[in-house]
């Protein structure tokens, strides 16, 4: 009778034991006695490993023995840093670590010379690392929604750089590390604290794409609309009064923008000066034709 109770409770044990919390991929893929190797996958590009939403308050230790990883997603987690021993994955191309609680990045990401897309939004960072500007193949880089204020002018060595994000960060000037970035084709810095933009921005030659909507700026530069490349210019949400008779030489732009993935001119919930909210109000061309003749008649 004692036996056949405790037999009960054993299978009765062993269910409860199989109900359980799932153990994460890499976990278990490691207490079964897996090599590390095995979590990754080749595809037709790149050898990949993923641990979004982990849980992880620290990076698991047989990361930085994988230096044939080329693309790492940590995004989602909860870690604090990440090791030196990053720069050991040299091979990396592609880096995600955004929606962690990062404060720093370690010196050594600067070893990862075949880096070319790097993802540290949503984090705590207030600096950014000199070092990672000789990542030289750097083509998009995201650092949204942290507190920088600033830029290491070795920026400017980041010569590949075409996309870069900065919103929702404490910069209160555009640095300038950024005018000297050609290849830009697309910048944000929504959501800071700017209260002018510089006439250098005119260096910017390739800009498709300028968001600076949710900031404190009072006027545009003349310089602005010598980016003739501009497809999308969104000004939203700032204290802009007039507007540089100059602006209708950026033909790129299509049409007054209300919906933010609209390509065109964003110029709504400013306190435009008289008649500029009634002719913005008539499209695009009328604000053109208006700019223009302005011009003509000064």
């Amino acid at each position: 009778m004692g036996t056949e109770h405790s037999k009960s409770e054993g299978r009765r044990r062993m269910v409860f034991l199989r109900k359980g919390p799932k153990l994460p991929a890499w976990e278990d893929a490691l207490l079964s006695g897996k090599e590390p190797k095995s979590l990754l996958k080749r595809g037709l590009r790149y050898v990949s490993l993923s641990l979004i939403m982990k849980g992880m308050t620290s990076a698991p230790d047989f990361l930085w023995g994988l230096p044939e990883v080329q693309k790492l997603n940590l995004s989602r987690n909860q870690l604090v840093m990440i090791p030196p021993s990053l720069g050991k994955l040299d091979r990396l191309v592609v880096l995600n670590l955004g929606g962690n609680c990062l404060k720093c990045l370690p010196k050594e990401i600067g070893l990862l010379r075949n880096l070319k897309v790097l993802f540290v939004n949503m984090n705590c960072l207030t600096e950014v690392p000199a070092e990672l500007s000789l990542c030289r193949k750097l083509e998009v880089l995201s650092l949204s929604h942290n507190c920088i204020s600033q830029l290491p002018l070795s920026f400017t060595d980041l010569t590949s750089l075409r996309k870069l994000n900065l919103s929702n960060n404490r910069f209160v000037q555009i640095p300038l590390c950024i005018f000297a970035l050609r290849s830009l084709d697309f910048l944000h810095l929504g959501s800071n604290r700017l209260e002018n933009i510089a006439e250098s921005v005119q260096y910017l030659v390739n800009l498709q794409i300028f968001i600076v909507e949710n900031n404190n700026i009072r006027t545009l530069p003349r310089s602005l609309c010598f980016i003739t490349t501009l497809e999308l210019l969104n000004v939203d949400y700032n204290a802009i009064q007039t507007l540089p008779d100059d602006l209708y030489l950026l033909r790129r732009l299509p049409r007054i923008a209300w919906n933010p993935m609209d390509k065109g001119l964003h110029i709504a919930h400013n306190p435009l000066s008289r008649p500029l909210p009634e002719v913005v109000e008539g499209g695009l061309d009328v604000l053109f034709n208006y700019l223009r003749e302005k011009k003509e008649h000064n």
